[in-house]
């Protein structure tokens, strides 16, 4: 009986998240990882996939994306800060080509574009300075569809790349990338993971809750 006991009060089950690349290794991976560790019997999910995914139909305990693309019917906690969006490139690369000096110059250069599954169209660059906000479209030369590729075919050469400022803030102090238009970098709102307001968080829900409520600090 008292194994039985231990048993049922050991937190089990499956956890899975609709989440986006950035996400995932910046927030859900470091925290979780401790959880995955802690409890043997919690199994964690993370799917990443830039489409707007139905979180219920496609079966997901819960979803991350930034704020504004959280809908208000769900239930919403903040995860991780602010962060900026970034364009770098490969030192060989600015050698060869010049500095774009304003955002309408980077229409001359090549870029490494991440393409979206949804619309199937290339993500768009956004900028901002002093209260002007504009996007720029460059030419994609390398398209892909994960952050890995985007950032290993800007190290390679392949020209510009934006990226979150995190992801590459270590290459850039390692100067094997260089950051282009600093005072242009948009300010992203923070990851927020929702469910819908209405579920009932099983026990293993609320550990990986309180495991990322502990990492946003």
């Amino acid at each position: 009986m008292s194994s039985l006991k231990a048993l049922r009060a050991r937190p089990a089950g499956k956890v899975r998240i609709n989440s986006v690349e950035h996400a995932s290794q910046a927030i859900l991976w470091p925290s979780l990882r401790g959880v995955m560790a802690e409890y043997p019997d919690i199994e964690i999910e993370i799917i990443d996939d830039y489409r707007l995914v139905g979180i219920v139909a496609g079966r997901f305990d819960a979803g991350v994306r930034l704020e504004q693309q959280v809908d208000q019917d769900m239930t919403a906690l903040r995860i991780g800060p602010d962060f900026r969006q970034v364009i770098v490139c490969a030192p060989g690369y600015v050698a060869a080509r010049g500095l774009p000096q304003v955002p309408q110059d980077l229409l001359a250069h090549d870029a490494v574009m991440l393409r979206l599954p949804r619309s199937g169209g290339l993500y768009p660059w956004s900028f901002a300075r002093d209260g002007q906000e504009l996007t720029v479209r460059p030419k994609g030369r390398g398209i892909f569809n994960t952050v890995a590729l985007l950032q290993q075919a800007a190290m390679d050469g392949l020209g510009f790349v934006s990226l979150p400022e995190d992801l590459v803030a270590g290459l850039i102090a390692e100067e094997h990338l260089v950051r282009m238009l600093a005072d242009w970098s948009l300010l992203r709102p923070g990851y927020h993971l929702y469910c819908p307001s209405r579920r009932q968080p099983s026990p293993a829900f609320a550990i990986v809750l309180e495991a990322l409520r502990r990492f946003r600090g």
